[in-house]
Protein backbone atom coordinates (compact mmCIF):
# COMPACT_ATOMS: atom_id res chain seq x y z
CA UNK A 1 0.00 0.00 0.00
CA UNK A 2 1.52 3.77 -1.01
CA UNK A 3 -0.31 6.63 -2.17
CA UNK A 4 -2.86 8.69 -0.43
CA UNK A 5 -6.08 6.94 -0.77
CA UNK A 6 -7.71 5.53 2.28
CA UNK A 7 -10.82 2.94 1.84
CA UNK A 8 -12.97 0.84 4.23
CA UNK A 9 -14.00 -1.76 2.30
CA UNK A 10 -18.19 -2.84 2.34
CA UNK A 11 -18.44 -6.70 2.63
CA UNK A 12 -19.64 -7.05 -0.86
CA UNK A 13 -16.61 -5.27 -2.14
CA UNK A 14 -14.32 -7.99 0.28
CA UNK A 15 -16.02 -10.58 -2.09
CA UNK A 16 -15.53 -8.67 -5.42
CA UNK A 17 -11.89 -8.51 -4.31
CA UNK A 18 -11.45 -12.00 -3.51
CA UNK A 19 -13.15 -13.17 -6.55
CA UNK A 20 -10.81 -11.59 -8.47
CA UNK A 21 -11.69 -8.27 -9.28
CA UNK A 22 -8.43 -6.92 -10.49
CA UNK A 23 -9.45 -3.28 -11.10
CA UNK A 24 -10.28 -3.29 -7.26
CA UNK A 25 -6.67 -4.96 -6.37
CA UNK A 26 -5.11 -2.22 -8.71
CA UNK A 27 -7.24 0.66 -6.66
CA UNK A 28 -6.33 -1.00 -2.85
CA UNK A 29 -2.89 -1.85 -4.31
CA UNK A 30 -2.18 2.24 -4.53
CA UNK A 31 -3.94 3.06 -1.27
CA UNK A 32 -2.51 4.08 1.96
CA UNK A 33 -4.97 2.63 3.82
CA UNK A 34 -7.04 -0.16 3.48
CA UNK A 35 -9.75 -1.34 6.45
CA UNK A 36 -12.36 -3.36 7.42
CA UNK A 37 -14.92 -2.81 9.91
CA UNK A 38 -15.43 -6.07 12.70
CA UNK A 39 -19.40 -5.78 11.05
CA UNK A 40 -17.52 -6.49 7.53
CA UNK A 41 -15.50 -9.44 8.94
CA UNK A 42 -18.14 -11.01 10.51
CA UNK A 43 -20.72 -10.87 7.73
CA UNK A 44 -18.08 -12.75 5.47
CA UNK A 45 -17.75 -15.36 7.66
CA UNK A 46 -20.89 -15.87 8.26
CA UNK A 47 -21.90 -16.71 4.68
CA UNK A 48 -23.31 -20.12 3.95
CA UNK A 49 -21.16 -22.49 2.29
CA UNK A 50 -18.01 -20.67 2.62
CA UNK A 51 -14.82 -23.16 1.55
CA UNK A 52 -11.48 -23.73 3.21
CA UNK A 53 -10.16 -21.93 0.46
CA UNK A 54 -12.80 -19.10 0.73
CA UNK A 55 -11.61 -18.84 4.17
CA UNK A 56 -8.24 -19.02 4.00
CA UNK A 57 -8.08 -15.98 1.21
CA UNK A 58 -10.25 -14.14 3.85
CA UNK A 59 -7.15 -15.08 6.14
CA UNK A 60 -4.83 -14.01 3.89
CA UNK A 61 -6.65 -10.30 3.06
CA UNK A 62 -7.12 -9.93 7.01
CA UNK A 63 -3.41 -10.03 7.36
CA UNK A 64 -3.06 -6.94 5.11
CA UNK A 65 -5.94 -4.35 6.43
CA UNK A 66 -6.96 -3.16 9.22
CA UNK A 67 -10.22 -4.86 11.44
CA UNK A 68 -11.81 -1.89 13.16
CA UNK A 69 -12.94 -3.26 16.26
CA UNK A 70 -16.29 -1.76 17.67
CA UNK A 71 -15.30 -0.35 20.79
CA UNK A 72 -17.50 2.49 22.79
CA UNK A 73 -15.62 5.46 20.98
CA UNK A 74 -17.72 8.53 20.99
CA UNK A 75 -16.62 9.63 17.79
CA UNK A 76 -17.89 6.03 16.45
CA UNK A 77 -21.05 5.99 18.22
CA UNK A 78 -21.93 9.52 17.59
CA UNK A 79 -21.30 9.23 13.59
CA UNK A 80 -23.15 5.41 14.01
CA UNK A 81 -26.23 7.26 15.39
CA UNK A 82 -25.68 10.12 13.00
CA UNK A 83 -26.06 7.79 9.93
CA UNK A 84 -29.01 5.44 11.14
CA UNK A 85 -31.23 7.76 12.36
CA UNK A 86 -30.71 11.16 9.35
CA UNK A 87 -30.16 8.57 6.43
CA UNK A 88 -32.31 5.77 8.01
CA UNK A 89 -29.22 3.08 7.44
CA UNK A 90 -29.46 -0.35 8.93
CA UNK A 91 -27.22 -0.31 12.08
CA UNK A 92 -24.61 -2.60 10.63
CA UNK A 93 -24.26 -0.29 7.37
CA UNK A 94 -24.05 2.91 9.55
CA UNK A 95 -21.20 0.84 11.75
CA UNK A 96 -19.20 0.86 8.15
CA UNK A 97 -20.44 3.80 7.68
CA UNK A 98 -19.25 5.48 10.59
CA UNK A 99 -15.90 3.46 10.23
CA UNK A 100 -14.79 5.16 7.25
CA UNK A 101 -15.93 8.59 8.59
CA UNK A 102 -13.61 7.71 11.44
CA UNK A 103 -10.82 6.26 9.26
CA UNK A 104 -11.19 9.58 7.08
CA UNK A 105 -11.68 7.13 4.25
CA UNK A 106 -13.73 6.26 1.45
CA UNK A 107 -16.15 3.43 1.23
CA UNK A 108 -16.09 1.14 -1.55
CA UNK A 109 -19.04 -0.45 -2.36
CA UNK A 110 -22.00 -1.42 -4.41
CA UNK A 111 -24.81 -0.44 -2.23
CA UNK A 112 -26.46 2.16 -3.61
CA UNK A 113 -28.17 3.15 0.08
CA UNK A 114 -24.74 4.89 0.77
CA UNK A 115 -24.54 6.75 -2.23
CA UNK A 116 -26.95 9.71 -0.91
CA UNK A 117 -24.95 10.33 2.01
CA UNK A 118 -22.83 13.37 1.36
CA UNK A 119 -20.43 13.19 4.00
CA UNK A 120 -19.60 9.71 2.67
CA UNK A 121 -17.50 9.29 -0.22
CA UNK A 122 -18.32 6.03 -1.79
CA UNK A 123 -16.58 4.46 -4.71
CA UNK A 124 -18.22 1.05 -6.46
CA UNK A 125 -16.54 -1.82 -6.49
Amino acid sequence: MSGKLRCVLDTNAVVSLLNGNRELVTRLEAAAYVGISVITYLEFLAFDGLSDDDRNSFKLFCSRVEIVPLLHDDELSAKTLMLRTKHRLKLPDAIIGATALCRKALIITNDSHFSGISSLTVQGC
